[in-house]
């Protein structure tokens, strides 16, 4: 035993001299072209190709290292049984990769593609002035040589996206409001946000199956529809109107829609914002993928100057007044002579157009727009066509369909769960009743601890409503110049004397407004004439 550890001994000693005899005779520059032409010889008898993905390219972030791991964690063929979980920043997912130098096999229009996650350690650097980490990671992608040109050209383009799609599920939605009179946050933006976490989808809206169908394969389409925009020249946006009476679902439709799509919201408050350059600097402040809302529009700003000018006497001569004004870009808006100076709203109808539909609403892609109105006849017709509002959506009272899905929602109850007898009543009932949605969910809340006698409370309050309607001479839809209709407008004159930011320059608005609609058209004929 003990001759042969001498042996082993005097072998390893031989093996070092030679070695350093080596260094000696072949400098490193030798040594170095040595390797290079073994691995050319190699390459041309191999049939594969390798490619490396390293995590930081020279100083900065490699993103296709970040969109690799992403894509290789949404995987399910990953082998071996050491996996790294990871949960990145603003996620609520818990997302596995591949283990530090782990293998695993993927396939891409019938191509199979091997990657290789390298951790190897980073040589002791020299000053720099990022410091780097200490491991050196990346992806090894091993194809084969007739597999290259697909790889490049569409595979590597697939896991972009895939990754993207990915972050967006994983990332949680942001809520964002324009701060208040256009200040800045401590990184100089105009929005300010917070976690989005509305529970509404469209499982759980309560409106007709029908209608929820053509809106989610609106949506879709409008989602996966970037080389049909770019094909026709449009710009990549859309624009919806939800309008009906108040309590019929438009907010809850607007998150269904955020949720749906996977987007941020940016609610913007128009009272906020004083002048059309403001409007268009908030426009360029947002992201793309994300649905910019103005909830009841036409309690936000003044938008019916025409409409009431055009149906007061000397309607020909205010017509033209007015058109002539819009086409300079004044028309429709709530600006009082000397007040801009004065920190009022000199928003026009000409901004907001611009806007949504101008040249500015291009700046950015895949967005949204969303207004919401409980009177759409109060709007300006130009703001309503195709191209700013492409979708009209009616909100209505709740309809039968919508009522299951309530009772689905709030009770359990499942398709065929209702007796036919009652759902017959229900049925019968509802269209007199015209009670909205949050009318029916407020009913089934307070008895969701018995079904049957939340059933029976919530058809004696239709029969209830539908009687009242009766005695009234008619349902509340269908007021025309009624008492409800007063009760509305008080509503919202109440709620734009609320959401005003100053009190004494809205009543200003209003003292103009009145001597605008009493001024003789005599004066309106003698300044076209001028």
């Amino acid at each position: 035993m003990k001759e042969y550890w001498t042996s082993l001994a005097s072998l390893l000693g031989v093996l070092a001299f030679c070695q350093s005899l080596l260094q000696t005779v072949f400098p490193p520059e030798l040594r170095f072209a040595f390797v290079k032409l073994f691995n050319k010889i190699f390459h041309w008898f191999s049939s594969y190709y390798y490619f490396d993905i390293t995590e930081i390219d020279g100083v900065n972030t490699n993103e296709l290292y970040n969109a690799v791991q992403l894509y290789l964690s949404s995987t399910v063929s990953i082998s071996g049984t050491r996996l790294s979980l990871t949960r990145a920043l603003n996620s609520s997912a818990i997302t596995f990769g591949l283990s530090n130098n782990d293998c695993m096999v993927d396939a891409f229009n019938g191509v199979t593609v091997l990657w290789e996650h390298v951790v190897t350690q980073r040589q002791s650097q020299t000053f720099s002035w990022r410091p780097l980490p200490e491991e050196k990671r990346g992806f090894t992608l091993r194809i084969k040589k007739k597999d290259k040109y697909v790889i490049l050209n569409s595979y590597l383009d697939f896991i972009m996206d895939k990754a993207n799609e990915i972050r967006r599920k994983n990332q949680d939605r942001l809520l964002y409001t324009n701060s208040r009179g256009g200040s800045l946050d401590s990184r100089g933006h105009p929005w300010e946000s917070v976690p989005f976490k509305h529970p509404s989808t469209f499982d759980t809206l309560a409106m007709d199956p029908k209608v929820k169908k053509e809106i989610m394969d609106d949506l879709r389409d409008f989602a996966n529809g970037q080389a049909f925009y770019q094909k026709t020249g449009r710009a990549w946006k859309r624009g919806y109107l939800l309008y009906g009476p108040p309590g019929t679902g438009k907010s809850s439709m607007i998150a269904a829609m955020a949720n749906f799509l996977g987007y941020d919201i940016y609610d913007l408050e128009l009272t906020e914002v004083h002048t059309n350059s403001e409007l268009r600097k908030l426009l360029m402040k947002t992201s793309s993928k994300s649905i910019i809302v103005i909830e009841d529009i036409d309690c936000s700003i003044n938008l019916t100057n025409r409409k009431k000018n055009n149906g007061g006497d000397g309607g020909a001569s205010a017509r033209t007044y007015y058109d002539s004004m819009e086409m300079r870009g004044g028309g429709g808006g709530v600006s009082v002579p000397g007040e801009e100076g004065g920190g009022g709203n000199s928003i026009t109808l000409s901004g907001l157009l611009n806007f949504t539909d101008g040249l500015w609403s291009c700046c950015g892609s895949e967005r949204i727009f969303v207004f919401t109105t409980n009177h759409i006849e109060k709007l300006d017709p130009a703001l309503l066509r195709s191209g700013r509002m492409d979708m009209h959506i009616f909100m209505s009272h709740c309809s039968f369909p919508a009522l299951k899905i309530l009772l689905k929602n709030y009770l359990g109850y499942e398709e065929g769960d209702l007796d036919e007898e009652i759902g017959k009543e229900f049925e019968g009932v509802l269209e007199k009743a015209g009670m909205t949605p949050a009318d029916v969910s407020e009913v089934l809340i307070k008895n969701r601890r018995d079904k049957g006698n939340a059933v029976r409370e919530l058809l004696e309050a239709l029969k209830a409503r539908a009687e009242k309607n009766n005695a009234g001479g008619g349902s509340r839809d269908k007021v025309n110049g009624g008492h409800d209709l007063e009760e509305e407008e008080e509503e919202e004159q109440e709620k734009r004397a609320l959401e005003s930011p100053k009190e004494e320059g809205c009543d200003f608005v209003e003292d103009s407004c009145k001597k605008g609609d009493e001024k003789d058209p005599k004066e309106d004929n003698e300044i076209i004439e001028k």
